[in-house]
This record gives C-alpha cells, sequence and structure tokens, in this order.
C-alpha cells in the first residue's frame, strides 16, 4: 500500500509531536517549565521539597541571599548566584534566583 506525502507528511508531524510531548515529560508539575533540552524550576524553600526534572530528582536542602545548596540526581551541590554552570550527573544546574519562598534553577542536558 502506498501512502500519498500529504498523508506521510501528517504522519511525520504527528510522531514528531508526540516525540517532543514524551521528552517534555521528564518534567513533574507546574513548578518546571520545560523546551526541548532545558528546564527552569522553582523549589520551595521549606524542608525536603523538591522536583523531578529531566529524570533526575533535585531537592532543596539550605539556602542563604546567594548561595543554594540542592541535591540533583543523588548529589549535593551548592551553586551562587552569578555562578557558570554545575557539572551534577551530567546534566548543566545554574542558579537563576533566591527569594524568601522560593529558588528558581535552570538545569539542561
Amino acid at each position: 500500500m502506498l501512502i500519498s506525502k500529504p498523508r506521510r507528511r501528517l504522519a511525520a508531524a504527528v510522531a514528531s509531536a508526540a516525540f517532543g510531548l514524551a521528552l517534555l515529560g521528564g518534567c513533574s508539575n507546574d513548578n518546571v517549565s520545560c523546551s526541548l533540552d532545558e528546564c527552569t524550576v522553582s523549589i520551595a524553600r521549606e524542608t525536603n521539597a523538591s522536583v523531578n526534572v529531566l529524570g533526575v530528582e533535585a531537592k532543596f536542602l539550605s539556602a542563604d541571599e546567594n548561595t543554594v545548596t540542592l541535591e540533583v540526581a543523588g548529589e549535593q551541590v551548592a551553586l551562587t548566584k552569578g555562578q557558570q554552570a554545575v557539572d551534577v550527573g551530567g546534566l548543566q544546574v545554574v542558579l537563576d534566583s533566591v527569594t524568601q519562598d522560593e529558588v528558581q534553577v535552570q538545569i539542561s542536558r
């Protein structure tokens, strides 16, 4: 059976969309905003707050005005505002902001 060009294009578009949604499925909740291979993560500044993103768990441990300590992919990491990305478990992690209520980091592949 031969499939026409428009139907092949439609099938390819549907497959691409499904693949894209599967990749973004690594984001666990409303506190995570993802593009293809990078996520911005907001974590509440409270004990045991965590999110799952890009196949790993990011967990809040402690923070002060400029430094945040997280556990990412089972590794403890201290991040400072303005610091370049830190490699953790094959991912790049950068501190975006620290407020009284939450920490925002970017995690990318």
